[in-house]
């Protein structure tokens, strides 16, 4: 009996340690890398905002670490962004912020909130910078002033093609961000929110730019991509919005 015991106890041990949720990464020489952070992102929506400076006034007075956007589609909306490597702030600090005046007198619009993480797809040679420092810089960047954030959700054609295949298109959509990105016309921010959501999407994205038409333009020409054409089986809702506070980046 003692015998039958351990056995289950090391099958158990094995299965522990196969479990892997760490981010991972390779360096120059293709040795694996891992960390285990991650940053997530929160965008909450509201309508019935026309006095943006009480929020900014309110923002900065509680040290929260974030964006705040007024909505191009709504004249008294606007969106709050916000991001901690802890998803228990969204629950407790933020949270409570959120039930004091001003924001408490606004109108949700659960529709456009999306909630995402950080990730890696096991190539990236710098995890910190990749997992923390950059998305959370670009969030805070003063010259991105323009942002156009959206959820989206693949289609099961998608995860039945052979992981060539997946690279191959995922490759044709990525270059068309990074062109942008070399240029100077806009930036991407890539989060996963698989369980995260409501509506079981797979992805946030958030496209940021010191004008609103680049961005645009990126959207517009993704969509002749594979993946958008042939492999996405929802897309949206849009929040677009300017910049109209943001926390000091340092």
């Amino acid at each position: 009996m003692k015998a039958r015991v351990d056995d289950r106890h090391d099958e158990q041990e094995l299965e522990a340690e196969a479990v892997d949720v760490v981010e991972h990464g390779r360096t120059i020489e293709g040795e694996r890398t891992s960390l285990d952070r991650r940053l997530y992102m929160q965008l909450l929506a509201f309508g019935g905002a026309p006095n943006t400076p009480a929020l900014i006034a309110a923002l900065e007075s509680a040290d929260v670490v974030g964006t705040l956007y007024e909505d191009v589609n709504d004249p008294t909306g606007v969106a709050l962004l916000t991001m901690s490597e802890a998803p228990e702030a969204f629950v407790e600090e933020l949270r409570s912020f959120l039930q004091s005046s001003p924001f408490a007198e606004l109108d949700p619009k659960p529709e456009l909130t999306m909630l995402g993480r950080t990730y890696t797809i096991g190539h990236e040679q710098d995890l910190e910078e990749t997992l923390v420092e950059r998305p959370r810089s670009r969030v805070l960047d003063p010259s991105l002033e323009w942002a156009i954030w959206y959820p989206l959700r693949r289609a099961g054609s998608f995860e039945q093609l052979s992981r060539a295949e997946q690279n191959t298109i995922l490759m044709e959509h990525g270059g068309i961000g990074m062109s942008f990105g070399r240029a100077g016309l806009g930036y991407d921010i890539r989060l996963a929110c698989h369980g995260l959501d409501k509506l079981d999407n797979d992805f946030v994205v958030g496209l940021l730019g010191p004008q609103l038409h680049p961005l645009s333009i990126i959207v517009q020409r993704m969509r002749k991509t594979k993946q958008t054409a042939l492999h996405l089986e929802r897309l949206g809702p849009f929040f677009v919005g300017r910049v109209a506070w943001q926390s000091p980046a340092a």
